[in-house]
């Protein structure tokens, strides 16, 4: 019953073609429209609020929600602390997953993408070697290289996925292990998937991700070993 109530709320989110912030029946409302108890709707809520689908604002309703990566992002990092934790290699299942979709991706932008927005990333390249002669690549640099890269794929949904995956990863590794890396060879690696990709050579850009998740894949061993 109570997952049958949280499909028919979807439902009149899809079929009114309501965006995000879009305010939502009452709870009077859907109880008429749904025939269905006060209480019945308001845990349905509570498990659409917890995905993301809607927002409750206490005192002035219920409204469709940013339908963000946030819970799959939790999870993501639960499953991955947990797993840690019962003695699995769960953090490196995680950047095998990156790595896969990552890879099956970059050959796509090979020769694609614009010089304006390869400035752009010629720019973040140069942050990084900035930072890198300072001591460390910071994270936040990292992350604007990879999420500038795959926008160009123009699929909003991959974008936030990838980002998903960056982000749940991130934040894993820097609880759970502590792994060293030599600053320079994280922007070499990153210098030669920007260079890959200009060229418009598909195989090089897709054996530099490769390189790159190889590296880290490296560390994260030597992590765990040491």
């Amino acid at each position: 019953m109570a997952r049958d109530i949280q499909e028919r709320i979807k439902k009149l989110i899809v079929d009114q073609r309501l965006p995000s912030g879009s305010p939502l029946p009452t709870e009077t409302e859907l109880m008429e429209l749904l025939g269905v108890s006060r209480n019945s709707v308001r845990e349905a809520l509570k498990a659409l609020q917890a995905m993301g689908i809607v927002e409750i604002r206490h005192g002035f309703g219920t409204y469709v929600g940013p339908m963000s990566m946030a819970p799959m992002i939790e999870g993501l990092i639960f499953r991955t602390v947990a797993g840690h934790y019962r003695g699995e290699d769960s953090l490196l299942q995680l950047l095998e997953l990156r790595e896969a979709v990552e890879t099956g991706l970059v050959a796509r932008l090979a020769g694609r993408i614009p010089e304006e927005d390869l400035a752009g990333l010629d720019a973040l390249v140069a942050r990084m070697e900035e930072e890198a002669a300072a001591g460390a690549v910071g994270a936040d640099t990292d992350r604007a290289f990879h999420a500038a890269l795959y926008r160009h794929l123009d699929n909003l949904l991959l974008s936030e996925v990838l980002e998903a995956f960056w982000d749940a990863f991130h934040r894993v590794r820097t609880d759970l292990v502590d792994v060293h890396q030599d600053p320079r060879v994280t922007c070499a690696q990153h210098r030669e998937i920007l260079a890959a990709v200009r060229s418009g050579d598909a195989v090089r850009a897709e054996q530099a991700v490769r390189d790159h998740f190889g590296n880290i894949r490296a560390r994260l061993r030597s992590a765990h070993q040491a």
